[in-house]
C-alpha cells in the first residue's frame, strides 16, 4: 500500500481516499474523512477514527471532543487552522468501535503519504489506538505518554496524550493531558526549523 501512495499529491490523495473501497467501511460510512488544517504545520495532530459528527461533516474532530482538542490546542497557543488533523482511519468504524488491524493497515499508507506531505516538526498523537497504530506498539497509553518516540517511515518526533473524547468522561486526568502538551512544545523548541 506504501509504494501506491507514496507519490500522490495532495489532490490525488485526497480523490484516492474519497474513493477507497479497501474494506468495508466504504459500505458503512457517509463519507470519507481525510484530514484538515495547513497543510505545512509544524504541528500534525493524529486521532483514532471518525466519528458520527465527523462522518456527517466530512472533517476530523467536530463533535464535543473536536471542541475540547480546539480548547487545548488554543491554551498553548495553536489556533485549530494552524495545525493539521488527520486519522489513523479515514472511515468511521459502525457505532465507533475500536479499528480493526487490517482496516488500519488500509489506510496505513494514506496517513503515511500525510505526514510526508505535511513534513510537521511534531505529531501529537490523541489517544491509546492511534498511538498503538501509528507507533505499531500495544503498550498502554500509561507507558507511552511523558515520552519521546519517533513516527516509523519519517522519524518525525511523536507525543502522546489522552483523546479528547476519554477526557470529557474523565475530566480528572486533563491536568496530565496539559502535562503532555508542555512535553509537546519543549520538544518542538529543540527541533527548531
Amino acid at each position: 500500500m506504501r509504494g501506491s501512495c507514496s507519490h500522490l499529491s495532495w489532490q490525488d490523495l485526497r480523490a484516492a481516499v474519497q474513493s477507497c473501497t479497501r474494506c468495508a467501511l466504504a459500505k458503512t460510512r457517509t463519507q470519507a474523512v481525510f484530514g484538515t488544517g495547513d497543510v505545512q504545520a509544524r504541528w500534525m495532530i493524529i486521532g483514532e477514527a471518525p466519528g458520527a459528527d465527523e462522518d456527517r461533516r466530512g472533517e476530523p474532530f467536530v463533535g464535543r471532543a473536536g471542541q475540547l482538542l480546539n480548547n487545548m490546542l488554543a491554551a498553548i497557543g495553536l489556533p485549530r487552522e494552524s495545525v493539521y488533523i488527520a486519522n489513523v482511519l479515514k472511515c468511521r468504524p459502525p457505532n465507533n468501535r475500536d479499528p480493526k488491524v487490517d482496516e488500519a493497515a488500509n489506510c496505513r499508507g494514506y496517513l503515511e503519504r500525510q505526514i510526508e506531505l505535511v513534513n510537521p516538526t511534531l505529531i501529537l498523537v490523541v489517544g491509546r489506538i492511534a498511538a498503538q497504530n501509528l507507533l505499531h506498539t500495544d503498550a498502554p497509553l500509561a507507558r507511552l505518554r511523558g515520552k519521546q518516540h519517533r513516527a516509523p517511515v519519517s522519524g518525525t518526533p511523536v507525543v502522546v496524550t489522552y483523546h479528547p473524547a476519554y477526557l470529557l468522561r474523565q475530566p480528572a486526568d486533563k491536568r496530565k493531558a496539559w502535562e503532555d502538551l508542555q512535553f509537546a512544545r519543549e520538544i518542538l523548541a529543540t527541533h527548531v526549523n
